[in-house]
């Protein structure tokens, strides 16, 4: 079994990918994130999942919590991306963080993201359920 990494090629890294990846099709929407996903532009030599994230300041004020929230995302990745489909996947913080503690923090956006990407390993068949 191949261990639960992050390399380089599983990221994403020029704006030109990024916008590829906010064209494709939503996978899922929570109460504080957007999964999209994207064929790559470039057919990749290897084909893998790659992850990218958008984590703004206007919706997390403070620099630890926006690293905190990188930080369980990247987690999250490196669990699914071996069962991931090979393509490009984007996180996107798309509401205001309420002050917590970053332990709250960390539980919060870990069971969200988790979910978003359990439903890019089901497939298309699981429908986009908002709580």
């Amino acid at each position: 079994m191949q261990s639960a990494t992050y390399p380089k090629a599983a990221r994403l890294h020029r704006p030109s990918e990024f916008t590829n990846v906010l064209k494709g099709r939503r996978v899922s929407r929570g109460a504080l994130f957007t999964l999209n996903h994207a064929q790559p532009t470039p057919p990749l030599p290897e084909p893998a999942a790659r992850l990218g994230m958008i984590v703004a300041k206007r919706f997390a004020v403070r620099a630890t919590t926006r690293n905190t929230i990188k930080r369980v995302i990247r987690e999250s990745f490196r669990h699914y991306r071996l069962q991931l489909p090979a393509a490009d996947y984007l996180v996107r913080l798309h509401g205001k963080i309420e002050p917590c503690s970053l332990t709250i923090l960390r539980q919060r956006v870990r069971q969200e993201v988790d979910g978003h990407f359990a439903r890019a390993v089901a497939g298309p068949a699981v429908r986009n359920t908002q709580p």
